[in-house]
């Protein structure tokens, strides 16, 4: 998805639009699976909020992975309450693309989850993925529960190291408990299964994490 804004830094929270107390609209139902993509889930999933740049092929990897129960896009980590897609991308909002990703962590390590998002994307670009410049792009994890929360800065550090062995330069990825999740407008919720030849453009350093 080719960004709308060039903005490279986020703005102070006085400064974020005012945004809207009405929800966005979406159908409660996954395009690819038939799940419900809103709370409540089934008793004893857990959930976890990830960008890794632009949500549509961010998204599509996650639906695929065994144990996931469901996945959505939307906005995490700004100001603005019930955000537009237009407001995300102007730079204004402070809110990142993401994904909301339940699993059952029976069939699905956090772990594992984590593998996906460092090797599909590259955390060290600031403000950007590839050619997707904007704040929105950023590399961030978002989770749901100190334990996750753990879990995460542990990965981080080690992936970091082995990023570094390889020569690339400092993460800059964000680590923070989910504040809120906004669900993004529906044309947006499982875009590549809709739209099989849409824009997808992920890409990650090659480096693994094992």
């Amino acid at each position: 998805m080719f960004s709308l804004s060039k903005k490279i830094k986020l703005p102070d929270p006085q400064s974020a639009l005012p945004g809207r107390e009405q929800v966005m609209p979406v159908v409660n139902q996954h395009a690819v699976n038939g799940h419900v993509v809103q709370a409540p889930f089934p008793v004893g999933l857990e959930h976890i909020v990830l960008g890794l740049g632009c949500f549509w092929g961010a998204e599509r990897r996650f639906w695929q992975q065994e144990g996931v129960y469901s996945t959505a896009v939307g906005y995490s980590a700004g100001y603005t309450p019930n955000p537009s897609y237009q407001e995300v991308c102007s730079g204004m909002s402070g809110h990142n693309e993401v994904v909301l990703v339940v699993f059952d962590p029976k069939l699905v390590s956090l772990q594992a989850l984590l593998k996906v998002f460092w090797e599909a994307h590259d955390p060290t670009q600031g403000m950007r993925q590839g050619n997707d410049s904007g704040t929105q792009y950023r590399s961030g994890i978002y989770t749901s529960n100190d334990q996750q929360h753990q879990q995460v800065l542990d990965s981080a550090a080690q992936y970091g190291d082995r990023l570094k062995a390889a020569g690339f330069g400092a993460m800059t990825t964000e680590l923070l408990p989910c504040s809120a999740f906004y669900y993004a407008e529906e044309y947006h919720q499982q875009y590549l299964h809709k739209n099989p030849n849409g824009y997808c453009g992920l890409a990650g350093t090659g480096v693994s994490c094992i």
